[in-house]
């Protein structure tokens, strides 16, 4: 990512918290147009043309997604193309992001645990994940897969990121493309995310215990991301962004062969 998509990030991301009245059709129109923009090289191009001044790009914002769409979506689009961007796939990637941060603001459910279900059912399910990874057929069908999948569970927000960003791959795994909108959400909630793996299920007691330890040791609020892995042997595997904590029996007995055989 290039300096000038952080910084636009940084803007984006504060429109949100600017804009009032934020739903989840908003966010449902936001992900129709990163759909559009990754469709249209030209369309998004021509949103990222720093050649171009603002005002001309505002205007092309308006004449495309302003017929259509709700006053907050197209201002949020306005925002994001008034930005610099490294890229074009930069700016649709982050139209995208605004689509999932308003689907955190918008749904107050529990949508971080939700969609680590969908995740978990997904990567346990391999010709699922194969079905939704593949470059052949429709994306609005892997889209719909998704519905079905969660027919009657989670909520409204849940359904709606797990079925869009499933249609908009990138080159990206399914199950990547899960994580980066739980941890978009946990970031438009002021959390970060654990991925924690263990042998077998935690209890409540445990998973609370385990995130107000991680909470103070990071000065914030931690969601945690839970695997059970057979291959875990005894202890766990604590991964927070670039950060790794293995306290497992495998990991203390590969240290110790090390040493002997140093």
């Amino acid at each position: 990512m290039g300096s000038a998509t952080t910084q636009a990030l940084a803007a984006t991301t504060a429109a949100v918290a600017e804009t009032p009245g934020l739903t989840l059709d908003v966010s449902r129109e936001l992900f129709v147009a990163a759909r559009a923009l990754a469709d249209s090289p030209q369309l998004s191009g021509a949103l990222t043309d720093n050649a171009a001044s603002s005002s001309a790009r505002d205007k092309v914002v308006g004449d495309v997604f302003g017929p259509a769409f709700a006053a907050q979506t197209v201002s949020l689009l306005r925002t994001a193309a008034g930005q610099r961007w490294s890229s074009a796939d930069d700016f649709v990637d982050a139209v995208e992001e605004l689509a999932i941060r308003v689907a955190a603001v918008a749904d107050a459910g529990d949508l971080e645990n939700e969609l680590f279900g969908v995740l978990h059912t997904i990567s346990a399910n391999p010709q699922l994940e194969l079905a939704l990874g593949s470059r052949l057929g429709e994306q609005s069908a892997k889209g719909a897969l998704v519905e079905r999948l969660l027919d009657g569970r989670g909520g409204d927000g849940t359904r709606l990121v797990a079925s869009s960003v499933v249609q908009r791959p990138r080159e990206r795994r399914v199950r990547q493309l899960l994580e980066r909108a739980i941890r978009i959400v946990s970031s438009q909630r002021g959390r970060i995310v654990a991925s924690v793996r263990t042998a077998t299920a935690l209890n409540d007691q445990q998973r609370s215990r385990l995130a107000e330890t991680l909470s103070s040791r990071y000065g914030t609020p931690v969601s945690l991301n839970l695997v059970v892995d057979p291959a875990v042997v005894g202890g766990l595997r604590i991964e927070i962004g670039d950060d790794v904590i293995d306290a497992t029996v495998a990991s203390r007995l590969s240290d110790l062969r090390q040493r002997l055989a140093g």
